[in-house]
């Protein structure tokens, strides 16, 4: 312990260590012996709450809409996820000496005060201050610790086979991949999909839910590879659908096929060399703690992604309490302030020496001088995209061209999005509002359909964020086969509601990427190919920059 002296107040500030009957003692005996007039606690009013058993708020559908929703959602998943760690290696309660001093002071008629920046601002200040790759590798750390590399790597490898699989259809033909290849491809995925289906509705009440899986699975690839890519036994069906449709299929199956087989044996070689099993990955020493401050805990596992950020906001958060403690000491009030042992040196010294403290100002907000590339680029596509349908409104293509191009636009992303949100679990209400607002958030990069698909359904459901802690107790119990986990985990309403969330946001991406990729050239094609188009966004500059000039004029 150490003291520090002010003419208005003083502040004395207690560290603490692990969390155990000495620490809670030294916390209980300071606070009776200086019976100060307030006890400062290294806390924030959410886990203020959470400690007193409080449950945390409901996700307002107004946070959603503002995206304020992930970072209070990462914030207390790491939350959880380290309190359970502490848990099952020390079987305490994270925490306890800050409930200890609270409860203390309560006893004794003394004010108590929170002091700690809230969890919501440090978590979005830490991803702010993270670059691009420093994203990456903590969403892949992440993923590599809460699954299989073989899985992380499958489900990497389907994403980028969907994002790729359009390029075949539009670049396939240069290297063999033409129209008769994609038919038998499609033909494939036709017959493979019938059969599983087949499959699984038939062995019903024959088979455990896991058994038919791979049956249905097994058999689809076999007829699919065999019978329609090998013989081609499904070719009548593919020439019933026409060009456009085989080639979109077609494509899309290679590029999932080849995505999967990529990710497939990536995660295969990262699983040979250990990367991705917990216990070779280093990870926060529990047992080297001096301090029990969950947030803190928080903090040290993210420094192996981000060394920087993380140490960063641990020097903010010394700065932030201290200027709380310096706000306290000058109205003349004695204070004891709990912290834990890992920021006291900090603090005090940014209590003996206040003018070293940074302005108040530059510990809040998000600004992180870092150039916000993904907002870059995504205002660049909205700005892209807008300014092709003015050009060409602007031109002599007619009304009828620009009125089916748009047409298609919405009903293309409409469709995949709300067709997704419905799959995944939402209303029809929830849905359609979802697919109606997806062409203008594909274009706007500050919007997600997703977002008002989840606002809806949170008119219906509301969904605490506890429901976190839920979600961890059952991706815990590794016995349990994947569809009963599946099955549990859909009961929990934050769970689902992330689900339909994910799903509409992802149908509209693949609307947008397919309707570049393969509406736009059919449309183009109408106008006379590239050549066509490129004379008509001239063209529709031109007669842009002559009306323009006759109204400045």
């Amino acid at each position: 312990m150490s003291q520090e002296a002010a003419e208005e107040g003083r502040v004395r500030v207690v560290g603490t260590a692990h969390v155990s009957e000495e620490s809670v003692r030294e916390v209980e005996e300071t606070i009776e012996a200086e019976r100060p007039d307030v006890v400062a606690v290294e806390l924030d009013e959410g886990r203020y709450q959470q400690l007193k058993g409080g449950e945390p708020d409901d996700i307002e559908p107004s946070d959603l809409l503002s995206g304020n929703t992930v970072f209070q959602f990462i914030a207390y998943w790491m939350l959880s996820y380290v309190q359970a760690r502490l848990g099952e290696k020390f079987d305490v309660t994270p925490g306890a000496d800050m409930l200890s001093a609270v409860e203390t002071a309560e006893e004794l008629g003394i004010d108590v005060a929170l002091v700690d920046r809230d969890i919501n601002e440090t978590m979005r200040r830490f991803w702010s201050q993270m670059g691009l790759v420093e994203k990456l590798r903590m969403v892949g750390g992440l993923a590599f610790g809460i699954g299989d590399s073989r899985g992380v790597g499958l489900a990497g490898g389907t994403i980028l086979g969907l994002v790729f699989g359009p390029l075949v259809a539009i670049f396939g033909g240069s290297v063999g991949i033409g129209l008769p290849v994609l038919s038998r491809v499609a033909g494939g995925a036709i017959l493979g999909v019938a059969a599983a289906v087949a499959v699984w509705i038939a062995s019903a009440s024959m088979a455990s839910t896991e058994d038919r899986l791979l049956a249905a699975l097994g058999i689809g690839v076999a007829a699919g590879g065999i019978g329609g890519v090998g013989l081609g036994l499904a070719a009548p069906v593919t020439d019933l659908l026409g060009s456009f449709v085989v080639r979109v299929v077609g494509s899309m199956t290679l590029g999932v096929f080849g995505g999967l087989l990529v990710g497939g044996v990536l995660g295969q070689f990262a699983a040979s060399f250990g990367y991705g099993d917990v216990e070779d990955v280093e990870e926060l020493d529990m047992s080297e703690m001096t301090d029990t401050d969950v947030v803190s805990a928080m903090m040290e596992e993210f420094r192996q992604f981000s060394p920087g950020g993380a140490q960063a906001l641990i020097d903010e958060r010394d700065a932030f309490i201290a200027h709380k403690l310096i706000a306290l000491r000058q109205t003349g009030a004695d204070v004891v302030a709990v912290v834990g042992a890992g920021h006291r040196e900090g603090i005090e010294r940014y209590l003996d020496h206040p003018e070293e403290l940074p302005p108040m100002e530059s510990l809040t907000g998000t600004q992180s001088g870092r150039i916000p590339w993904a907002k870059v680029v995504g205002t660049g596509i909205s700005v892209v995209v807008v300014g092709f349908f003015v050009l060409l409104a602007l031109s002599s293509a007619g009304d009828g061209t620009l009125l089916r191009l748009f047409g298609a636009w919405f009903l293309v992303n409409g469709l995949f999005a709300a067709g997704l949100a419905k799959a995944a679990g939402a209303r029809w209400s929830s849905s359609l509002v979802g697919g109606a607002v997806a062409w203008m958030t594909s274009i706007n990069p500050f919007l997600a359909p997703g977002w008002f698909t989840g606002y809806m359904e949170l008119q219906h459901d509301p969904v605490n964020i506890s429901d976190i802690g839920t979600l961890n107790e059952l991706l815990a119990d590794e016995e349990k086969p994947i569809p009963d986990l599946l099955e549990e985990m859909f009961a929990v309403p934050l769970f689902r509601l992330i689900v339909v969330v994910a799903a509409t946001n992802v149908g509209s991406i693949v609307a947008s990427a397919l309707f570049v990729a393969y509406l736009l050239p059919l449309f183009a094609l109408d106008l006379g190919g590239a050549a066509g188009v490129t004379r008509l966004l001239f063209e529709g500059a031109r007669n842009g920059w002559e009306i323009l000039w006759s109204v400045l004029g």
